[in-house]
């Protein structure tokens, strides 16, 4: 995700050791956590480098050009054309090299010059959208399209960061199908009341005739990046101004009571047909494009919803004692409530949640991101997995599966970044032996049907080679040029790598435009205009990021001593 906080705070962080030992106490949570060897560290880069090409080796071997790998019985999936309800596949399957497509810059950020470039090739010579393939707006957006200007905005940098990613007479391919694919996704703002997207679209048809007038806030409210990138690089201002509209809109049919968004809305009438509001699945990555689209493009007001909406979910979400280090009661958490009122909606949690920590770190709201991560990875620890739904009142799941997920890894990638403190390093190598251990299959990784009995379902999605393996290698890849020019890159929320630049400030279309200066959110908090260096206590640097008694008390909170 890169234009962060995180800059600042690196020149703020000495190196950890093993300070602890001078506390003058022993704490079995320090033995464990407090120290990362440089041993342990280059091992666990190796092997999240082995993850990612086995499954990546797999995949090019027995499923391209389809769009996903079928690990167990190493084949090729794509779309279910025998059954266009099964949206589960279809919304993401296009039937477009789905996988190969997704994990281009990953192959760039390993520092792949040969595979990178074949890839790319490859894409040149297969990659066509005139098909028949119904897809959702927004996965297709930030998956395919997202992937496809990541990749040409790293072939075509000046400075190649990452080694000669430039394949021979590459004349901006890569571009022309975002463009084809962005053109394709246009029909779906139009003929709406509200210009809020429908959620599917057929890449030959259009809007199919059956296709609901419902859409969830993240489908509608997550393609100011991606669309606002293809803009800038055309100089066609049609795509951002569409997906800022819609954004626009959402914001306007927020409730004017608690100033919160449903998960679904009716994109006719503007009414909310699902009142429940969360900071999961439907509605998460809405909020973490509106500060994204503020570090990208500069634009005041988004970083001014951005704000106003940080402030009210804390109002309204957050339960649990006032500070994550200090004072008595339960655990913080964010719970889903009835957007009309605040109150408590249900008693779950949901996986997608636990990309929030991240958000928090890039608004350098460190000390809250730190107990958000830490009752994600209690979870993680009790199963070895991240169940789908997690019931925080019965201690146990909801929905079993757990797909590969990214997002814990992330939030622990932002926090190792933010802290430098060894404690995240063993939870990535916690994370990492688990897929091992768990989800490794015949060629590939497979979703976990259910954390309790680790039985295996025979589909590896895009994302785990382009989000998780990526997240896992950066973890612990210290030079990397990600991390060392940490303030010149943002993820998009699948991952993908895009420059914070000038070039991607212009709008060709205005005549006149004022200088706006790049917000650094690592030298400035975007939300004070302080230090955020202060942000980061020292006992978050040195010691444990959570003192002893509240990670214990997080781990009771979610049955974890139960089970062991």
């Amino acid at each position: 995700m890169y234009y962060h906080l995180f800059v600042l705070m690196l020149s703020c962080v000495p190196s950890v050791g093993r300070l602890y030992l001078f506390r003058g106490s022993w704490d079995p949570y320090d033995t464990k956590y407090g120290h990362f060897s440089e041993t342990e560290r280059l091992e666990m880069l190796q092997a999240s480098k082995n993850m990612f090409y086995f499954g990546y080796d797999s995949y090019m071997k027995y499923a391209f050009p389809q769009d996903e790998l079928n690990p167990i019985n190493c084949s090729g999936r794509g779309p279910d054309y025998d059954n266009p309800s099964n949206i589960n596949i279809n919304d993401v399957l296009g039937d477009y090299i789905l996988t190969l497509v997704d994990t281009l810059d990953t192959l760039a950020v390993m520092g792949n010059e040969t595979e990178f470039k074949k890839a790319v090739n490859l894409i040149k010579d297969n990659l066509d959208f005139d098909k028949s393939s119904t897809v959702q707006v927004f996965e297709t957006t930030i998956r395919m399209m997202g992937a496809l200007l990541s990749a040409h905005l790293i072939i075509i940098d000046p400075s190649q960061p990452f080694g000669n990613m430039m394949p021979i007479h590459y004349e901006g391919e890569l571009l022309h199908l975002a463009h084809d694919l962005a053109a394709r996704l246009l029909p779906a703002f139009e003929n709406t009341a509200t210009g809020i997207p429908y959620p599917r679209i057929n890449l030959r048809h259009g809007v199919p005739p059956d296709c609901i007038n419902e859409t969830c806030t993240s489908g509608a409210g997550t393609l100011v990046l991606e669309f606002g990138i293809l803009s800038r690089l055309l100089g066609d201002p049609v795509y951002e101004s569409l997906a800022r509209r819609a954004v626009q809109m959402l914001w306007k049919y927020r409730s004017n009571v608690t100033g919160l968004f449903g998960n679904v809305i009716n994109i006719q009438t503007g009414e909310w047909v699902g009142k429940m509001s969360g900071l999961g699945a439907g509605i998460d990555s809405f909020y973490e494009y509106l500060l994204k689209s503020y570090i990208m493009f500069g634009d005041e007001h988004d970083l001014k919803m951005f704000n106003e909406s940080y402030e009210t979910i804390k109002f309204h979400m957050r339960r649990g004692r006032s500070r994550c280090n200090n004072g008595e009661g339960n655990p913080p958490i964010y719970v889903n409530v009835n957007m009309m009122t605040g109150d408590t909606a249900n008693t779950w949690i949901d996986a997608l949640q636990s990309a929030w920590s991240g958000v928090q770190v890039l608004n350098g709201d460190i000390e809250e991101a730190i107990c958000s991560h830490a009752l994600y990875y209690s979870i993680w620890r009790k199963y070895g997995a991240l169940p789908e739904r997690y019931n925080w009142q019965m201690k146990s799941p909801d929905v079993m599966f757990y797909p590969l997920r990214p997002e814990l890894v992330e939030s622990t990638y932002y926090l190792y970044q933010a802290t430098k403190n060894p404690f995240y390093l063993h939870v990535g190598k916690d994370i990492l032996n688990s897929l091992n251990q768990h989800a490794k299959a015949e060629c590939g990784y497979g979703t976990i049907h259910n954390v309790n009995t680790k039985t295996l379902e025979d589909r590896m999605e895009s994302f785990f080679l382009s989000e998780t393996c990526k997240y896992l290698y950066l973890l612990f890849d210290k030079d990397n040029h990600v991390n060392t020019e940490a303030s010149k890159w943002l993820f998009s929320t699948e991952g993908h790598l895009f420059p914070v630049s000038r070039q991607l400030r212009k709008k060709s279309w205005e005549e006149w435009q004022p200088q706006t200066p790049i917000p650094s959110a690592a030298v400035v908090d975007v939300r004070t205009n302080k230090s955020n260096c202060d942000t980061v206590s020292s006992d978050s640097r040195y010691f444990l990021p959570m003192k002893s008694r509240y990670l214990e008390q997080m781990e009771l909170a979610v049955g974890l001593h139960d089970t062991l």
